[in-house]
């Protein structure tokens, strides 16, 4: 019980941190918001130093040993600062982060015998959650007025969609979570019709 709850009190904290970062990156959703994209990963990027620090925390709370018997304590908002990592990687590059990248921004690690690490679900989860924060991201860059940017996202979704369809995903949560990817695509795909329909979307192909 005293693991439980010293182990929820830093959980409390990494979610208040975990709200400063989407509260940061939000702001790309404006009108604006693009041209400020670098500046607000970089703002993103230093709260994570905090959330290094949260999960360095988190880890003496409890036997290294009995990482899955309090998995579920940190479960969801250890997937919500993978998503934030992996949105951050995707404004920055338009590439998707690997599990590897997502565990070194969190400072934790990859394989489980090592101890504190990012299960493998729980990475695809942040993905996933993602793909739903990029579908806004198309709609709302055509209010922006850019229209490149709707096309290139719907590349990337759609790469994200075969390669979750190799997955045997056996996970309850997470099969439900690529449910919600369908219609991710389905979104995107509107918008892009949208365009072409209105002709805004001749050059985008070209970039």
């Amino acid at each position: 019980a005293l693991h439980q709850k010293e182990i929820r009190k830093v959980v409390q904290t990494l979610e208040q941190a975990a709200r400063e970062i989407l509260t940061v990156l939000q702001s790309v959703h404006q009108p604006s918001g693009f041209k400020e994209i670098p500046s607000k990963c970089a703002k993103a990027r230093e709260l994570f130093c905090t959330v290094r620090t949260q999960l360095g925390e988190l880890k003496t709370k409890f036997p290294v040993e009995q990482y899955y018997r309090f998995h579920e304590h940190w479960r969801f908002v250890l997937q919500r600062l993978a998503f934030l990592a992996a949105f951050v990687v995707y404004l920055e590059t338009e590439t998707l982060v690997v599990r590897e990248e997502v565990a070194k921004i969190l400072g934790i690690q990859v394989v489980r015998e090592k101890g504190f690490h990012l299960d493998v679900e729980d990475y695809l989860a942040g993905v996933l959650i993602m793909a739903s924060e990029l579908s806004r991201l198309a709609v709302n860059s055509v209010t922006a007025g850019d229209y490149t940017r709707p096309l290139r996202i719907s590349n990337f979704i759609n790469e994200l969609d075969s390669g979750f369809r190799l997955l045997n995903l056996k996970n309850d949560p997470l099969r439900k979570r690529y449910d919600g990817l369908k219609y991710d695509v389905k979104k995107i795909e509107e918008v892009v019709y949208d365009l072409s329909i209105r002709g805004l979307a001749k050059d985008a192909g070209d970039k």
